[in-house]
């Protein structure tokens, strides 16, 4: 794969009341645009890194497959920024149906989708993983310090896989969707069980960010940012704990606070 994740540029830059050139890291933006049974099917701009996990995460996302068995051939021109992908499939839903509006309902509760595809490839979350305040907190530094990219640019969205012990691998992008479709590809690759597994995450939890979480198939999903109104309503109705503003010492719980435990409280008589 291609790996110019950065490059470096002449700059001329202000610091303590002086103008000076220095030599910058720069984030690598690179459009892909992805054919499907030979036709176009989507462009995007993103990191040049581990594209084939993109491609098969976005795909998955999207609910043009459902595993990694339904791809029947898969090819990166990594020069002209083409992927082209066969699937066993031949007849794949239309352009309009993965980007028409729809919202509804599910099983008596307000679950709210902007796409069609929503419907059928979002999942409600049961599992009885628990993680304490002190794992949280270290899960989210353990990848920030290990996000070399982005301390030498500033300019990528991390995303890693964890357990409650330390994180399994993690994956960087300009975009955070294509960073959590890069992880959802790793995982169909290696057919990964997911019911022990959190997610951490540097960006906003969005609608669409917590519904990747819920089509993955983690029940945490830890990040240094803030949710939206509508994603925690989602992380409800979908039975995922989110967990915002994970920084320094705190954290915030916004949904289904029974899987995050205080460890550091002693017992009460």
């Amino acid at each position: 794969m291609k790996d110019d994740v950065r490059r470096t540029q002449s700059i001329t830059k202000y610091e303590y009341g002086e103008l000076f050139e220095v030599e910058d890291t720069i984030a690598t933006e690179y459009p892909l645009t992805i054919y499907v049974n030979g036709e176009e099917f989507a462009t995007m701009v993103c990191t040049p890194t581990n594209i084939e996990e993109l491609v098969i995460g976005f795909l998955a996302s999207d609910g043009i497959i459902r595993f990694l068995d339904d791809v029947e051939s898969l090819a990166i021109d990594e020069e002209k920024g083409f992927a082209y992908v066969q699937l066993k499939n031949k007849q794949i839903a239309s352009n309009s149906f993965v980007t028409k509006r729809f919202i509804g309902s599910c099983c008596g509760k307000s679950r709210q989708f902007y796409f069609q595809h929503d419907v059928r490839t979002a999942k409600t979350i049961q599992t009885k993983m628990t993680l304490s305040v002190q794992e949280s907190i270290q899960l989210m530094k353990a990848m920030q310090e290990e996000s070399e990219e982005f301390h030498l640019t500033g300019g990528l969205h991390n995303t890693a896989l964890a357990t409650k012990d330390g994180i399994l691998m993690s994956r960087s992008d300009i975009g955070r969707h294509n960073a959590l479709d890069k992880i959802y590809g790793y995982c169909l690759k290696n057919n990964l069980s997911l019911r022990d597994k959190v997610l951490v995450f540097s960006g906003r939890i969005s609608s669409e960010v917590l519904l990747k979480a819920s089509k993955i198939g983690v029940g945490i999903i830890l990040s240094k940012s803030a949710p939206t109104t509508l994603a925690i309503e989602l992380a409800e109705d979908l039975g995922i704990t989110a967990v915002g503003f994970v920084r320094g010492n705190r954290l915030n719980v916004y949904s289904h606070p029974e899987r995050i435990v205080n460890d550091l409280k002693q017992g009460v008589n």
